[in-house]
């Protein structure tokens, strides 16, 4: 059995401190910060927690067929963005958001919010910050707060967007039946994630103008909010596949019916705003005069193609039932800590894999701005030249991110770091509960992965102190929610889009600080309703 004392908790969170210390400190890119942590995590997993040789080249393997799916991801949505990008298309949606919304505020909410939230609900991966932070860098927005404004606008539907992947592995991941616990696990998530949206937008909205800009977009902001927050609650408890799509289309609607009222319809914005960068952008070059609906036809192909296939229950059952996953035998530690063997680890379905529908998107809008005259046939090399390219120095920052996860998890570093913190705190573990759901996502890059390292360890621990475990597994998904923000994988997809590749350090500076505030009072919270109210 993994010891559990100060020591090896110490040892475990090494792995953690150094991405941090690595990336804010010396301000390295997760590309460079990631590889040296993986050596130093794994030196810590051979000789302190006694990992065979087999134990590591089997954690490597799945970290490798993890770092699959999300590469193809990433490798897809630059591919589209190029093409977007190669016919210009993000000239003819900077003067449609202008159109829509005049006042800069809203716009900045409606593409940093509501569009990410929207595309969130259906793709995730960090596809919506991949996408969204060029349209902000289009409008004006600097470079660093284009990716830091998506990066917290979305993070509110990282628990129920991917048509509720997040959501469905806690359920898996715990295995729970009962319908009651599943309800009002799902009420107390909501309930969170209610609370991260409407701090999110009013946060953003003070960054870029402060009281001035708070008070400017309060209604509009409120009214989004109680949209995305409340409709969530009342979705994830009838059909949490859509708990965060539904919403977030209904309150893409509502932004744009705002900005035709007397409040929102007329120019505004902030003088020498911190997050703005000072050019002009009212003139706009429209070389290639495309329509509104050419340039949001990726858009277009990738909704109704997400939709009608995993909408469509026997479209999703046929082409969900192509899959594939690696088979591992049993590994253990020297201390006896074991890795059970799998037949299918992960099993991928590439039919029904995000990637598949962003790979469909970009050859549709390739062959669609083709047909149209808008992209000539000799660009398509340059372009998917430029997408590998751009694809690459991510790829190893994933496979390095997901194989220190995958160390820890193997060798029982994780479990030691959940259960030292569980064994001190014991019923003020509620506290922290929401913590394990953003450690979870910040060191395995989403809200999924986390529910699947942790949501089994949070249901035991539950049990074992006796806390309302509905509380704390909704706390571990809010959590986990909240930390797809500052999870390095997400991050490094902004920054290779907004063009500013090695700056992950300086976005963690300024979001780290705003999690830690929304987690805390989901922490107490918590507190209050097991002290208080169990």
């Amino acid at each position: 059995m993994v010891p559990i004392n100060l020591l090896s908790w110490s040892l475990c969170i090494v792995p953690i401190l150094l991405m941090l210390i690595f990336m804010i400190i010396f301000q390295w890119g997760v590309s460079k910060a990631a590889p040296i942590t993986l050596v130093i995590t794994a030196l810590i997993s051979i000789f302190f927690f006694k990992a065979s040789g087999k134990l590591l080249i089997d954690e490597f393997l799945r970290a490798g067929w993890n770092s699959i799916g999300i590469i193809l991801v990433i490798l897809t949505a630059i591919l589209s963005y190029e093409i977007s990008y190669e016919a210009r298309a993000f000239d003819t949606l900077n003067q449609l958001f202008k159109k829509i919304a005049p006042n800069e505020l809203i716009r900045i909410i409606l593409i940093g919010v509501v569009f990410a939230s929207f595309l969130q609900g259906i793709t995730g991966f960090g596809v919506p910050v991949l996408i969204t932070a060029p349209l902000l860098l289009e409008i004006g927005v600097a470079p660093l707060w284009a990716v830091i404004i998506p990066l917290l606008g979305h993070s509110w539907a990282g628990t129920f967007g991917t048509l509720g992947l997040g959501w469905n592995s806690l359920l898996i991941q715990t295995g729970i039946q009962d319908h009651a616990l599943i309800f009002h696990s799902a009420l107390y998530a909501s309930f969170f994630l209610l609370l991260l949206t409407i701090y999110s937008s009013y946060t953003i909205a003070y960054f870029y103008g402060g009281w001035k800009a708070v008070k400017k977009g309060f209604i509009a902001i409120a009214i989004i909010s109680s949209i995305q927050g409340i409709g969530q609650i009342i979705f994830s408890t009838i059909n949490p596949q859509l708990a965060a799509f539904i919403p977030s289309a209904i309150s893409l609607g509502a932004l744009i019916l705002l900005s035709k009222t007397s409040l929102y319809r007329d120019e505004w914005r902030m003088e020498n705003s911190k997050i703005m960068l000072q050019i002009k952008t009212e003139k706009i070059k429209k070389e290639r005069g495309l329509t509104t609906h050419q340039a949001l036809m990726p858009y277009y192909i990738v909704t109704i193609i997400s939709l009608t296939i995993l909408l469509i229950p026997f479209i999703a059952t046929y082409l969900g039932s192509f899959s594939y996953g690696p088979r591992f035998t049993e590994t253990s530690t020297g201390y006896g800590f074991i890795n059970k063997s799998i037949e299918h680890y992960a099993p991928i379905t590439p039919f029904t894999h995000p990637s598949m529908f962003l790979l469909v998107t970009s050859v549709l809008t390739y062959c669609y701005y083709r047909k149209k005259k808008i992209i000539q046939m000799k660009k398509f090399k340059p372009i998917l030249l430029r997408a590998i390219t751009k694809s690459l120095s991510p790829s190893i920052a994933i496979f390095a991110l997901l194989s220190i996860s995958r160390l820890m998890a193997g060798t029982g570093q994780t479990e030691v770091l959940a259960q030292g913190i569980a064994n001190v705190l014991k019923d003020y573990y509620v506290l922290v509960a929401p913590f394990v759901g953003l450690l979870g996502s910040f060191i395995t890059g989403s809200n999924m992965s986390s529910n699947i390292l942790f949501g089994d360890f949070q249901l035991h621990v539950s049990e074992f102190i006796g806390l309302k475990t509905s509380a704390i597994l909704g706390g571990q998904t809010a959590g986990g929610g909240v930390g797809t923000s500052i999870a390095p994988g997400n991050i490094i997809l902004g920054t290779t889009t907004a063009g500013i590749l090695g700056s992950e350090g300086r976005v963690l500076i300024k979001i780290i600080p705003l999690t830690l505030i929304i987690v805390s009072l989901f922490g107490l919270l918590l507190y209050l309703d097991y002290f208080f109210f169990f």
